[in-house]
This record gives structure tokens, sequence and C-alpha cells, in this order.
């Protein structure tokens, strides 16, 4: 294992967990800022929302500049904002301010990614690409949690200072440790028209969408199905983390053995089978005992290991359609999953605010069986190259 390469992934740990940091402090934020839950979950909503506009236009403005420049940058700034967000009294600069950091996080994607390729043999690109992704991972096993206990002892907003620590010790470590890398600057949709990549931005935005629906209000969701508050969130959002270190094993080995096809479609079902037990303990009028925690212990599990079991597979898929554009595809990509963790974001407050969480469990299963649907017309009897 690449020692650079995992110095590389610290920086989607920083920005991974900054997105999230204060996801399990969402009704005491709302409280103090003066709005609904609804509304404060949508300050993650514009961070990922930015992130997916800004994502591919950064990839190509700054893939003529020095990679480990671009990484600092980034970061230096992220360290920046996060303090101003711990310092900002309004929900409305607040929202600016998080919008800001969606951008410069899309800018920081890409970069690390590339500059992973770059620093080892094509054999081995795969497995860096898989490794930068896995700094998002460990963001839900460690550091959103994390956030969530910070945030509990000293407040909402300590979880931003968190956040700009984070940011501040994967600056110094790519500092220290990375050395500089120029690749050339990719060409402009060159290899990505017509080469069938479409679909798989689409089952990439189909899969955050239903996955974020509901994991973007998974502490008022706990609240109501099994009385679950404060830092007690964090042990259910590791099971984030722990999922998504299974999903990616599945996936990967399924992408190796040409079996993706199938995997994915039964990833898309997994996540339609997680709403349903969201459902299933949201309806049930028992006291929260050993059973409740199961259930949802096993929802959480259950969405998380789905989601990133699809992940590699689709990864795989473009690489392969496009090797010549493989930094800008995957930047299309990474703006899939951010339009669908925003779209699952918005569609979760919404209907958590009008109509209820058991909507949101039913909205969630509902978008996943339509994606393995869509999934089995469209990539379901392709092969991988």
């Amino acid at each position: 294992m690449n020692f650079r390469v995992l110095v590389l992934a610290l920086s989607t740990f920083a920005f991974g967990s900054g997105a999230f940091i204060f996801a399990g402090l969402l009704e005491p934020m709302a409280a103090e800022l003066g709005v609904s839950v609804g509304a404060a979950g949508q300050l993650q909503t514009v961070y990922v929302l930015t992130s997916a506009l800004a994502g591919p236009p950064l990839a190509f403005l700054v893939g003529r500049f020095e990679r480990k420049r671009v990484l600092t940058v980034a970061l230096s700034v992220a360290v920046l904002l996060n303090l101003a967000c711990l310092m900002t009294p309004g929900y409305g600069t607040l929202m600016i301010l998080r919008a800001i950091l969606g951008a410069v996080g899309a800018m920081a994607g890409p970069a690390a990614s590339a500059a992973a390729s770059a620093l080892v043999p094509p054999e081995r690109r795969g497995s860096a690409l898989a490794i930068v992704m896995g700094g998002m991972t460990v963001a839900f096993l460690m550091g959103i949690p994390l956030g969530s206990v910070v945030g509990a002892a000293f407040g909402w907003r300590a979880t931003f200072l968190l956040s700009a620590g984070l940011s501040a010790f994967a600056l110094a470590a790519i500092l220290v440790f990375v050395p500089r890398v120029t690749p050339p600057a990719p060409g402009l949709g060159q290899g990505l028209r017509g080469a069938g990549v479409l679909p798989l931005f689409a089952a990439t935005f189909l899969a955050f969408g239903a996955n974020m629906t509901i994991t973007t209000y998974i502490a008022p969701i706990l609240r109501l199905q099994i009385e679950v508050t404060g830092a007690s969130v964090a042990a259910f959002q590791m099971l984030v983390g722990v999922g998504s270190f299974l999903g990616l094993t599945l996936g990967g080995r399924a992408a190796d053995r040409s079996a993706g096809s199938l995997s994915v479609t039964l990833g898309f079902l997994a996540l339609a089978a997680a709403a349903a037990l969201h459902g299933l303990e949201l309806a049930r009028t028992a006291a929260p005992g050993a059973l409740a925690y199961a259930i949802v212990g096993m929802a959480v599990l259950t969405g998380s290991t789905a989601l990133f079991s699809i992940m590699p597979v689709i990864q795989t898929r473009l690489i392969s359609r496009a090797p010549a554009s493989a930094p800008l595809a995957l930047a299309f990509n990474g703006s899939s999953a951010a339009l669908g963790q925003a779209f699952g974001g918005a569609l979760g407050g919404a209907l958590l605010t009008q109509t209820g969480a058991l909507s949101v469990t039913f909205a969630a299963g509902l978008i996943a069986t339509g994606a393995a649907v869509f999934w089995r017309f469209t990539e379901g009897r392709r092969a991988i190259g």
C-alpha cells in the first residue's frame, strides 16, 4: 500500500467529514438558529449541491495546475471557512459559507484522485483510486460520529472547529509527505461522448439519492424509532462506516470477477430493503428494546453496505469506457453522487417537515427499487469492457 496515497486520502476524509459533521445535531442546531430541522438539514444539502455543480468545471480548470498546490490551497481555504462557520451567528450567512465549502471540496477531490493515479504504476491505479475514495468511508466511520460526540459535549458549533482541525491535519500531512505532481490537463469531454457513461452517472445519482434521503436525517429518525439522541447517534453513524468498508470490499471483488451487473442490482434492492426496515421500526408501536435496536442497526448497516458495493463497479466501468478521460469521468461521477445527496437531502427534509418520517423511508425505498429496474434495463446485460 502506497503511503503517499494514504496521505492523499486524508483530504477526502477531511472534506467527507466536513460535509456531514453536524448530522447528529440537527435538532439543537435548528432550535438555536430558529429554523426547522428540515431547514437545518439543507446546510448539508447546499454543501453537496454546490460540490456537484462545481465539480466538472473545476476539474477541467484546475487540471493544468500542479496537484499538490491545488490540494493545499483547497485545504487552507477549508480551515478558514470552517472557522468562519464557527463564529457565524445567522442561518443565511452559514448557508453561504457552506455553499463555498462545497465548491472547495469539489476542487480537491479530482486533484487527490489524479495525484494518486500519477504516484503509482498503471496496474495499481484502480487500487489507488479506491484508497482515496476510502477517505470518505473513514469519514463515516470516524469523522462524522466524532462530530456527534464533540457536538453533544460542547455544542453544535464545536463541530466546525473539529472540521477545521481535520482539514489542518490533512494539509500538514500533504505538505510534508506528498511530492509535486503535474499531470496533463484533461481535454473537455474527450473520450466521454458516445462512451456509454450517462447510465452510469444516473445510477450513481439514484444510489446516493435513495441512501441520503434517510441518512441526512438519521438523528431525528433514530429519536423517533428508538429514542436515541446526542452522542449515542454516533454509534449508529459508525455502522455506516463499517458498512462502507464491507461494501467497498464486496463491490471490488464483484468488479474484478466481471460480476458487477448482478451485484449492482442486488445493491439497489438491498437499499430498498434497508429503507423498509427503517419504515418497519417507525411503524411499530412497541417500546424500544433489543429488537428495535437490532432492526435499526441492520437497516443502517445494510444501507451503507449496499451503497458502497455499487460504487466500485460503476467506477470500473467508467475507467474502462473512457480511459483517456478517466479524471474527468470520475469528476462527473462525483458530481452525480453529490447531486444525489442533495436530492435525497432536499426530498427527505421536505417529507420530514410536511408528512413525517415514515414517508421519508417510503420515498427512499421507491427510489432504490426504481433504480434496480433502471440498472437492469440499461446496464444489466453489458460487459464491463
